[in-house]
């Protein structure tokens, strides 16, 4: 049985098996029940990845391909420029180039003229990238929308409070500051 296996279906590790690697061994109520907060969201994270990995797969795309996509597709009706991607991926603008070419040659991207500007375009996600993706991933998103439509509007408000946290607390750290000891 795997991680994700053993999670979603309400077992959690006993004894030996608990999960201390990165939590440390305190034994109160208050870090056990933050322990098992942190590796669910782990093992969550894990589920994420690995259904990444298989919609890439399907798709025949990278990485990055796939965030362009989402970026564009998130409102279709938005001017984005190439520039804007460059930003957003944190890529030099050869490396943005290339993908967009990659992306207009399998038929995802258009490229566009600013009538306002000649000298800058606009990338604009086509119908068939918006078709692909929504045959890819709307079956996820469906069984995603179930698993919680029925969550009370304090449930809700608890767990994105818990989320905007967790992002806050993983875009605060830099790459190059050394770990240290947690309370």
């Amino acid at each position: 049985m795997t991680d994700v296996e053993t999670t979603s279906r309400g077992l959690t590790p006993t004894g030996a098996d608990e999960v201390t690697y990165w939590y440390g061994d305190e034994p109160s109520d208050r870090r056990h029940r933050s322990k098992a907060v942190l590796e669910a969201l782990r093992i969550y994270r894990a589920a994420e990845v690995a259904m990444r990995r298989r919609t890439r797969d399907s798709m025949s795309m990278g990485e990055n391909e796939l965030l362009v996509l989402r970026y564009l597709l998130r409102d279709s009706t938005r001017r984005v420029r190439p520039g804007e991607l460059t930003r957003y991926l944190g890529l030099s603008t050869a490396s943005t180039t290339a993908i967009l070419d990659r992306l207009e040659r399998s038929g995802h991207i258009t490229r566009s003229n600013n009538p306002d500007d000649r000298r800058s375009i606009f990338i604009q996600a086509t119908p068939r990238a918006h078709a692909e993706v929504r045959q890819t991933l709307g079956n996820m998103h469906d069984r995603m929308l179930a698993a919680v439509i029925d969550m009370t509007p304090d449930e809700s408000a608890a767990v994105v409070a818990f989320l905007q946290r967790m992002s806050d607390a993983v875009d605060g750290v830099a790459v190059d500051t050394p770990a240290v000891d947690s309370p």
